[in-house]
């Protein structure tokens, strides 16, 4: 139950954080792929909250039951201690500062989305792996449109600093949703065959893949 809450709690807060800067788009297209994405992390969160209402969720209460848009200030470091009355990650804390910035995030959320929900896409309760192999292949695909407009946004309009400053901002506070890299409560879910790595095999796994993506770009990696 935990992890499918911390999942549908990060889903809607990062929608509801998303849905702000869908105006903030450049263009018709990139806000219709910008409100595609809210809707498909919607639709996420529905499709696993779904799931918890067999264990006894009333799903339109839980959804009331959380200001799923409110962030703290920008300048807070949360680290890796839990902090508000949800389960969201703590990046979803953090307020989004315009289009190249929210693209930041995005890449780099959406790839360690796309490494952690592989664990849950072979966990024991078949139920949820299911519901995870489909949602990990849209994930995958909010990280590729991310890169698709950082790439775009600076070869239009020289955004390359803009990129730069607002990876430098994300990569830390992505880097700590894998959590404590030492944590024991790992071995928990291993015996009950909801994790097979551990959080420093997928840091690893997603610093791999972010930096080829930030390379890709011609931006560094500043975690």
């Amino acid at each position: 139950m935990r992890l499918m809450a911390v999942f549908v709690d990060s889903e809607l807060a990062g929608a509801a954080g998303f849905a702000d800067m869908i105006n903030r788009a450049p263009g018709l297209t990139a806000r219709a792929a910008a409100a595609r994405i809210v809707a498909e992390k919607f639709s996420h969160a529905e499709t696993v909250l779904g799931l918890m209402t067999g264990f006894g969720v009333n799903a339109d209460l839980y959804v009331r039951s959380h200001a799923w848009s409110a962030r703290l200030d920008r300048g807070v470091d949360l680290g890796t201690r839990r902090v508000g009355g949800d389960r969201r990650v703590n990046v979803f804390h953090y307020p989004l500062e315009g289009w190249i910035d929210a693209l930041a995030l995005n890449l780099l959320m959406g790839t360690a989305t796309t490494v952690q929900l592989g664990e849950l896409a072979t966990c024991s309760y078949t139920p949820l792996a299911q519901a995870m192999a489909d949602i990990i292949k849209r994930e995958a695909g909010h990280a590729a449109a991310a890169e698709a407009g950082i790439a775009d946004a600076i070869a239009r309009d020289g955004a390359r600093d803009a990129a730069e400053l607002a990876v430098a901002y994300w990569h830390p506070r992505v880097a700590a949703t894998f959590g404590r890299l030492d944590s024991d409560r790992v071995e928990l879910y291993r015996r009950y065959g909801l994790r097979r790595r551990g959080n420093a095999e997928l840091h690893t796994a997603w610093r791999r893949d972010a930096d080829a993506a930030l390379r890709r770009l011609g931006l560094d990696s500043r975690g």
